[in-house]
């Protein structure tokens, strides 16, 4: 219910938008344009954008090369979306790697990670090279990791108004670079738990979202509606699910050298179509002109603070095809297997073994605690078994990591599933009373109807992801 008001309410400010605009179209600005870099440094200041060569050339070659052999392998899906009630597959090619157990949920969609490298995880990868791109990766991470910290420090983004705590920080920061390395056992000096943690919480990256897609294989790309820009890969948005106030980082790899590339030979004003750029804007406003920055081979930037809440971003399609990894520090407080198993067994707990035979019964028919074990059914159904069958066997592609606990949820579904069978026989019990009965069934109702409700939901849907 939340999540539909967010969306109607994301729909009238774009309306209201776009009628202000009438047929006209808002400015915006490339580096080419003499205004560029005041606009940048006054509205769009936690920006950081980094060129290709900043970065060292191994790293390039590492990640270059693990985007292709993903690629290679058939790991990129299109995902099936739900927007305003409808399914869409997005135009871009996706794939979700990152700390063993997390996922991450966008438009409705729940992803799962394929697991990086970790130590003391057991994880079989489907071939060698698969395993050196999710290491490639992760190095990858790692480097972002201490560009965040560096640029939080350059623009005293540390969370904290106290000059005292923000040098601490910084002289943390600093021996953290210098060390090239982001564990607290490893740093040398003392270091507060809360400075420690202001920082942690909002660069270590636990996950990567990788992009790929070819324009030119693409039979339709929406247009951008505000500015003019002209093809969007992926359209003006917030990125979802995030620690709060946590930066992201964009690595890009723009396959140059196309004869599409070579071909462009760009001299109007704005944007040159052929090279993929990045488009920011205030959220919502019509008076600050936009951005849009060109993307070559191995450019990055990092969105720094709450410039994800503050403003939108949206990503123009050049005319080679394209790989990013957008590292991110997703909110995993309700997206880990921790969690959902700790879920199950709050729910299990109410579900007892009679010592003198196999019978199984209910410990407690309290409405709070049934309502409790029937929101973590459903919750275990839908927003986890479902999600992970309904994109069916993409990630063997990769490894074989998410099976096991998928087949635990399942055991552990199936007991709810009785459970759920025992509060039924329950009610139909004359020991009950017809208060007692009232009041069970007036709780069972609402979440049973609901589970009706998305069982058809996600039936409807079904049909349209071809395996």
């Amino acid at each position: 219910m939340k999540r539909r008001a967010g969306e109607r309410e994301k729909e009238l400010k774009k309306k209201k938008l776009l009628e202000e605009l009438g047929e006209g179209k808002l400015p915006y600005l490339t580096p080419a344009d003499a205004d560029f870099h005041h606009l940048q440094k006054t509205r769009y200041s936690k920006l950081i954008f980094r060129k290709s060569d900043t970065v060292p050339e191994e790293l390039h070659q590492m990640v270059q090369d693990g985007f292709l052999t993903l690629r290679k392998h058939g790991c990129f899906f299109q995902d099936l979306v739900r927007i305003k009630g409808k399914d869409f597959f997005t135009p871009v090619s996706r794939i979700l790697i990152g700390k063993p157990g997390c996922t991450y949920k966008y438009l409705n969609t729940r992803l799962f990670t394929v697991p990086w490298p970790t130590e003391g995880c057991e994880i079989k990868y489907c071939s060698p090279q698969i395993h050196d791109a999710c290491k490639a990766l992760i190095k990858l991470n790692d480097y972002l990791h201490i560009e965040a910290v560096k640029a939080l420090q350059g623009q005293n983004l540390l969370g904290t108004k106290d000059t005292t705590v923000i040098d601490r920080e910084q002289n943390f920061a600093t021996s953290l670079i210098e060390k090239g390395s982001f564990s607290k056992d490893q740093s040398s000096c003392y270091v507060p738990e809360d400075d420690y943690t202001s920082l942690n919480n909002r660069t270590s990256y636990n996950l990567t979202l990788l992009n790929y897609m070819d324009p030119l294989q693409m039979p339709y790309l929406k247009q951008e509606p505000y500015f003019g820009m002209g093809n969007m890969a992926v359209s003006w948005h917030h990125d979802e699910n995030l620690v709060e106030r946590s930066t992201v980082a964009v690595y890009s790899y723009s396959c140059e050298g196309s004869s599409a590339e070579e071909a462009s030979d760009w001299n109007l004003k704005g944007r040159d179509p052929a090279v993929w750029h990045v488009g920011l804007k205030v959220a919502w406003d019509i008076e600050t002109p936009g951005l849009a920055i060109p993307l070559h081979q191995g450019d990055l930037y990092l969105m720094l603070d709450d410039l994800n809440m503050t403003h939108q971003h949206c990503v123009l399609a050049g005319f080679s095809p394209r790989f990013s990894s957008t590292h991110r520090v997703a909110d995993c407080s309700r997206g880990t297997l921790e969690y959902i198993f700790g879920q199950c067994e709050l729910a299990l707990q109410n579900l007892q073994t009679d010592s003198n035979s196999t019978a199984l019964s209910l410990k407690s028919l309290e409405t709070a605690v049934i309502k409790q074990m029937e929101e973590i059914h459903n919750e275990v159904e839908f927003e986890w078994l479902r999600q992970f069958w309904f994109q069916g066997k993409r990630y063997l592609k990769c490894t074989d990591w998410w099976l096991k606990p998928m087949a635990k949820l399942e055991e552990f579904w199936r007991k709810m599933e009785l459970m759920t069978s025992l509060v039924l026989q329950e009610v139909r019990k004359k020991e009950q009373t017809e208060e007692q009965r009232n009041e069970t069934i007036s709780c069972l109702l609402l979440v049973l109807t609901e589970r009706q409700r998305l069982r058809n939901e996600w039936a409807a849907s079904s049909p349209k992801w071809d395996v």
